[in-house]
C-alpha cells in the first residue's frame, strides 16, 4: 500500500482556507486587527506544506529501534532494542542518482567556471570500483556519465559531499519557488535576464539562508510580485513598499539534509501498512512482510524483492533467468516500494545516514527523535549592529561553533560576535576561527565552558587510541539498508554500519530526508477527531 495524501484532506484545507477569508481576523489576545496597514500587524494563512520535490511524507508514531533484528553474526552488540518516538518527515522516494548528481555538477561549471577545485570536490570517487583481482573499468569510465546509467544510485559519494549536494539542493528548490512565484528575477530567463544582467546584481549565487537575512535583494535580483510590506516605504521608482519572503509567509521549504539513523529505520520498516487502530498486527524484518526474500504474488511469484548478493559469486542468478535481474546496481525505481512509497530500502546500495557512530548509541540517545551527531552552529555576524551575516566566496553564511546552550543577552551576544571576527581576521576566507571563550563567563568557578560539538556526549571514547585499540571516532558515520553486493542479512533494517565521513565506496549511496513542519497526522481522513471551535 503506498499511501499518498488523501484528496479529502486536501478539500477540508481548502474549505477552511475560504471560511478563514471570510472575515478580517484580528489578534485574540490584543484585539488588534491582522493584515491592516494603519496597525501593521501580519497573519499568515496557516498551511500544512506539501513536500520538496522527490519527496513522500512520513508520519511518525512509535516504534522499538532495532526490534527487527532477529540475529547478531558479528556479535558486536550494537543495535540493542529501545522503543522511541519519530516525528512526522519527509523522505526522498529514491535513492539520488546519477543524473541528479550531474545535475549538481553542471550548476556548478555553469556558476563557477573558473573555480575547478570546487567542480573537483564535488566529483564522486569513480575508483572505487576497481580491484585489484577484478575487470570494473568498464564501470569506472562510465557508470557516472553514460546515459545507460543515468537512473542507476550514485555511488563513490563521500558523507561530506552528501551534505554538500543537500544544502545545494535546498537553495536550487528555494530559489525556483521564488522564480516562479515572481519574488525574485530567474538571470537565465531571455525575457527577465537582461535586467539582471544590466544590474549586475547576481554576482554571488541564491542562498536561502542570506535571502532570509535580506541580504540577496536589490536591483537586477527583486521580482514584479514581491510580497507587500505593511510597515515599509516605497523606495525611489516604486508604487508601494515591499520586502523579501520571510519563513512566516510559508513560501519557502525547510532544508534538505540526510535523515537521521532512527528515521531511515523507521521509514524503512513502514509498519503503518500493518497497523491498524494503533495495533501493529504483524511485524517485519524486511521493508517488506514475510521472512522470505522472494515475491509471493502469483504473478511475480519467486522474483527475488531486492537486488542484492544471494549467495557467493552469484551476485544475479543464472543466465537466461536472472534472479534480482542485476549484477551491480539497479534504476532507483527498480522492485516493489515499501508501504510508505519509498524504493529500495533495502538492497541496490547502501545509504548514508545523519548520524555519528557509536556502539552504544541506542542506550544512550533520547527517546524522542534519536540522533547522535549533533555540531551546534551560529552564523557569524559581519556587523553585529546590524545583523548581517559574513559570507564566503560562494555566497553562503560562515558558520562557527555555538557558543552557548542557551539564548545570550544581547550585550554578550555582540561581545561574542566582536571577539571571533577579530580572531577571524588573520584567517583564510571561509575557514571558522578558534571557539572564544563563552562570552559573559568571568568567574572561573562558573563550571566548563559551553562544547557545540555533541558527537561523542556520553561517550568514553578516546580519539587518541584511533586505529590502535578502535576505529570509532567523530568522523565515524552510520550507512545502512544493504547493498548489490550484500548478504541478506544486511537488508535488515536495524543491521549498522560504519565508515570515516570522507571514505566513499561503490556499494554506498544515499538519499535525502526534509522536516515536516505542522500537523503530524498526514492521513486525518476517515479518523476520529475532537470538533476543534473557531477563534472569535
Amino acid at each position: 500500500m503506498k499511501i499518498l495524501f488523501t484528496y479529502t484532506a486536501l478539500v477540508l484545507v481548502g474549505v477552511g482556507t475560504i471560511l478563514s477569508g471570510c472575515h478580517k481576523q484580528k489578534s485574540q489576545k490584543t484585539g488588534i486587527p491582522y493584515n491592516d496597514k494603519k496597525y501593521g500587524y501580519s497573519k499568515f494563512r496557516q498551511t500544512h506544506p506539501s513536500p520538496g520535490p522527490g519527496l513522500v511524507a512520513i508520519e511518525g508514531g512509535t516504534f522499538v529501534l532495532g526490534g527487527s533484528a532477529d540475529q547478531d553474526i558479528n556479535f558486536e552488540y550494537n543495535n540493542v532494542r529501545k522503543r522511541v518516538t519519530i516525528p512526522a518527515f519527509y523522505m526522498d522516494e529514491t535513492e539520488v542518482s546519477n543524473q541528479d548528481w550531474l545535475d549538481y555538477l553542471h550548476w556548478i561549471s555553469a556558476t563557477f567556471p573558473q573555480d575547478h577545485e570546487l567542480y573537483y570536490n564535488a566529483l564522486p570517487d569513480t575508483l572505487v570500483w576497481r580491484r585489484p583481482l577484478s575487470y570494473n573499468e568498464p564501470y569506472v569510465n562510465n557508470y557516472l556519465r553514460h546515459p545507460a546509467f543515468q537512473d542507476y544510485p550514485v555511488v563513490g559519494v563521500t558523507w561530506d559531499q552528501a551534505q554538500d549536494y543537500c544544502v545545494w539542493r535546498t537553495d536550487r528548490m528555494n530559489e525556483f519557488i521564488l522564480e516562479g512565484q515572481g519574488k525574485i528575477l530567474n538571470p537565465r530567463d531571455p525575457k527577465k535576464g537582461a535586467q539582471a544582467s544590466a544590474a549586475n546584481a547576481q554576482k554571488t549565487p541564491f542562498n536561502t539562508d542570506m535571502y532570509l537575512n535580506n541580504q540577496y535583494r536589490g536591483a537586477g535580483i527583486d521580482g514584479k510580485k514581491m510580497t507587500a510590506d505593511l510597515n515599509g516605504k516605497p523606495v525611489a521608482g516604486q508604487k508601494r513598499a515591499v520586502r523579501p519572503v520571510t519563513v512566516e509567509d510559508g513560501i519557502l521549504k525547510p532544508a534538505y539534509r540526510l535523515p537521521t539513523e532512527a528515521e531511515w529505520e523507521y521509514a524503512a520498516m513502514a509498519l503503518a501498512g500493518n497497523t491498524q487502530f494503533e495495533n501493529i498486527t504483524d511485524g517485519k524484518i524486511y521493508p517488506w512482510n514475510g521472512l522470505g526474500v522472494r515475491s509471493a504474488k502469483k504473478s511475480t511469484r519467486g522474483l527475488i524483492l531486492a537486488n542484492f548478493k544471494r549467495g557467493e559469486g552469484d551476485n544475479g542468478g543464472v543466465g537466461g533467468y536472472l534472479n534480482d535481474k542485476a549484477f551491480i546496481t539497479a534504476p532507483v525505481r527498480s522492485y516493489v516500494p515499501n508501504d510508505f512509497g519509498l524504493y529500495n530500502m533495502a538492497g541496490n546500495v547502501n545509504e548514508w545516514v545523519g548520524d555519528t557512530y557509536r556502539q552504544m548509541t541506542f542506550e544512550d540517545v533520547d527517546d524522542f527523535n534519536p540522533f547522535r551527531g549533533n555540531e551546534f552552529v551560529d552564523k557569524r555576524l559581519a556587523d553585529p549592529a546590524t545583523g548581517k551575516y559574513a559570507k564566503d566566496k560562494y555566497g553562503r553564511p560562515i558558520k562557527d561553533p555555538a557558543k552557548s546552550a542557551k539564548k545570550m543577552s544581547y550585550a554578550d551576544l555582540i561581545a561574542s560576535q566582536q571577539t571571533g571576527t577579530a580572531a577571524a581576521a588573520g584567517a583564510p576566507a571561509g575557514t571558522a576561527p578558534a571557539t572564544p571563550a563563552t562570552a559573559g563567563t568571568k568567574d572561573p568557578l562558573a563550571g566548563k565552558a559551553y562544547n557545540a560539538d555533541a558527537r561523542g556526549y556520553l561517550d568514553t571514547v578516546n580519539n587518541s587510541l584511533y586505529g590502535t585499540t578502535t576505529l570509532v571516532n567523530n568522523h565515524s558515520k552510520v550507512y545502512k539498508g544493504g547493498s548489490w553486493n550484500d548478504m541478506a542479512y544486511w537488508l535488515n533494517p536495524a543491521t549498522r554500519r560504519f565508515m570515516n565521513e570522507d571514505d566513499a565506496s561503490a556499494e554506498v549511496g544515499f538519499r535525502c530526508a526534509m522536516d515536516l513542519v505542522g500537523a503530524p497526522e498526514i492521513h486525518p481522513a476517515g479518523k476520529p477527531h475532537f470538533s476543534v471551535k473557531k477563534a472569535k
